[in-house]
């Protein structure tokens, strides 16, 4: 299963606008961006899905030395759960 780079989201689908699963982030000030929506369809769940797109996340604000805000329940749980996130994690 491939994670694909949207607008301002990645996700798991045949486009941005036809997806199976995606995570939203939301551009704020300078450094930093909001993941603000985590979704998977039932036929992804219990795949880890949600987790690998997070992880997406967090690979893309290494790469571009951003910090992460995760307002999203699911988001914040799994940096909660995965202490190799706190270098992107924004105090």
């Amino acid at each position: 299963m491939q994670i694909k780079k949207g607008t301002n989201k990645f996700y798991v689908g045949e486009d941005e606008n036809n997806f199976l699963a995606q995570m939203t982030y939301v551009p704020s000030g300078e450094g930093m961006i909001i993941i603000d929506h985590t979704e998977v369809s039932d036929e992804l769940r219990g795949q880890h899905v949600g987790k690998d797109l997070v992880e997406a996340g967090v690979t893309y604000a290494r790469e571009n030395n951003l910090k992460i805000v995760p307002l999203c329940p699911f988001a914040k749980s799994v940096f909660d759960k995965t202490p190799e996130y706190e270098d992107v994690l924004k105090n």
